[in-house]
């Protein structure tokens, strides 16, 4: 899945509404989630760096699956963001608030979604040029939380990551969230580790719908 610039990136995520995080063990069974999760509707995908050999299995795995956006996640500074946009990541995800891992995300065109959870934080990453801000830990704070913030921050693209589960994804997006990052609650390691690709499917789909408010 190729895109002419960041902005068809964002729109992209904007219109799927979730990211799904996956820390995967190798290149082979994350190509196995990914396909499970697209069958399931998910097309948007975090690869985390803590992920060990995230670096080779997400080029691996961009060059083989075809459809889907591949993102890298918990960046934690420029130099890991230029390893991962030269490995093929078409957009970054960090845990904290770097200006300089934002302006070297820029200069590869590639949009960047870094976790802040203050106000002051979230308008400093909009001013440095964040097409979404990734509103952390989101379960702690809740779906009143993202109502109060689009109050005075209507503009600012949010997606809260963490604690995302089917019980609260539709809430938070009727906040006013952009879109959602959603870990193990989706992503289950035993489903993974029991290789039930099926089941995995279905759950993808459960959260497309709730996605929709079904």
């Amino acid at each position: 899945m190729n895109f002419s610039n960041r902005w068809e990136v964002v729109n992209f995520i904007a219109e799927k509404k979730i990211v799904a995080i996956i820390r995967a063990q190798s290149s082979t069974s994350l190509l196995k989630v990914v396909q499970a999760l697209k069958e399931g509707g998910i097309e948007c995908i975090e690869v985390t760096m803590t992920t060990p050999g995230a670096l080779k299995t997400l080029e691996e795995v961009r060059n083989k699956m075809e459809g889907v956006l591949f993102g890298a996640g918990t960046v934690l500074d420029p130099e890991t963001a230029r390893l991962c946009i030269l490995s093929g990541a078409q957009f970054l995800v960090t845990p904290s608030l770097n200006f300089a891992t934002i302006e070297m995300a820029h200069r590869y065109d590639v949009p960047i979604i870094p976790g802040a959870m203050t106000p002051s934080e979230i308008l400093n990453a909009w001013e440095k040029g964040a097409e979404v801000v990734k509103v952390f830990p989101a379960s702690s704070l809740g779906p009143q939380y993202i109502k109060e913030l689009k109050g005075p921050f209507p503009h600012i693209k949010l997606c809260p990551t963490g604690g995302i589960n089917l019980d609260n994804l539709h809430s938070f997006l009727q906040a006013g969230a952009t879109c959602v990052g959603v870990g193990g609650s989706l992503v289950k390691s035993q489903l993974i580790q029991e290789e039930k690709w099926e089941e995995l499917t279905n759950l993808a789909r459960a959260f497309q719908k709730a996605a929709c408010g079904e």
